[in-house]
């Protein structure tokens, strides 16, 4: 069998680091794995059983370390998942958030000109803004995005389809909606109330929690887009990842109390002046179809991560 080699870029990270770990488990690919670690850590990478993986301390928004790295294999598929991540960081680092545009521009500069057959990219549910409409759909709802990590991700995905239109290099854009999971850090909201209700701790929430959100858990979020590679599915097209069961913070941290046992309280903290949209809910009819059952439910999902903390 021809080995398919697969560069992941933010490799190190939750999302990243979750597809790496599965991808490994197939013998016909060879993961190349890149990440700053300014936000990733190794010990998200694959075990160290599997050969078929390497690691490479890089930064893709520098075009001469992402080249030298791209040019020495011959990469056949990319995902590009590296970014500044994180509401409370992106408000702060706005200047380094944009800087992720070179990233992008790097990858399909060098991709088109190689062997790359396809590149997936990881944009993300902020590009939709205040929720104009409910459920988000990838094709009627209006992007109203402004922040700047929402405004790259929307330029990231404009030049996909610009590279595809002038160049014939393949995408797939994947806007991901929250994804948790194990390998997650605890400056999100599901590892964090999880850890701090473990500890029955109080859970710290932005204002009154009516909020809402979904959560995708990690498994099916990897699961969808490897059969997205594997069966060459929604090649050139945009495709929601995420969870469509809405929850409020709120709610979500009386379920993390409830299903721990903890005896954590609440406190409510002021709201954060921008980034914390009130609604979030995708229309995941392709997911759906990916899959073809049903996808983990919020409280499944704290069950396992919590049993996983708690190890």
């Amino acid at each position: 069998m021809t080995q398919r080699n697969i560069l992941v870029t933010g490799g190190a990270g939750n999302v990243g680091g979750s597809l790496c770990c599965k991808l490994v488990e197939s013998p016909g690919n060879f993961i190349i794995i890149v990440d700053n670690l300014s936000t990733g850590s190794r010990d998200k990478l694959p075990p160290a059983e599997y050969k078929n993986w390497k690691f490479i301390k890089a930064d893709v928004n520098d075009m001469h370390q992402i080249s030298a790295i791209m040019l020495s294999h011959q990469i056949h598929v990319v995902f590009h998942y590296a970014a500044v991540v994180g509401v409370e960081r992106t408000l702060a680092n706005p200047v380094n958030v944009l800087n992720d545009i070179s990233g992008i521009q790097n990858i399909l500069e060098i991709s088109k000109n190689t062997h790359v057959g396809r590149i997936f990219y990881s944009s993300s549910s902020e590009v939709y803004g205040e929720p104009v409409e409910i459920p988000q759909h990838e094709h009627t709802t209006p992007l109203n995005s402004r922040l700047p990590y929402a405004i790259v991700k929307n330029v990231g995905e404009a030049y996909c389809r610009s590279y595809f239109q002038e160049y014939g290099l393949n995408y797939t854009v994947m806007r991901f909606f929250n994804t948790y999971g194990s390998r997650q850090s605890d400056d999100f909201v599901v590892p964090r109330f999880i850890k701090a209700a473990l500890r029955n701790e109080p859970l710290r929430l932005y204002g009154d929690g009516s909020q809402t959100r979904t959560f995708c858990h990690a498994d099916d979020n990897v699961e969808a887009i490897i059969r997205m590679l594997d069966e060459n599915l929604y090649i050139n097209e945009v495709v929601n990842i995420g969870n469509d069961e809405e929850i409020s913070i709120l709610e979500l941290a009386q379920k993390i109390i409830r299903i721990t046992g903890s005896k954590s309280k609440i406190e409510h903290l002021p709201s954060l002046k921008e980034g914390d949209m009130t609604r979030r809910k995708p229309d995941i009819t392709k997911m759906k179809n990916i899959l073809n059952r049903p996808l983990v439910n919020i409280e499944e999902g704290i069950r396992r991560l919590a049993d996983t903390m708690r190890s």
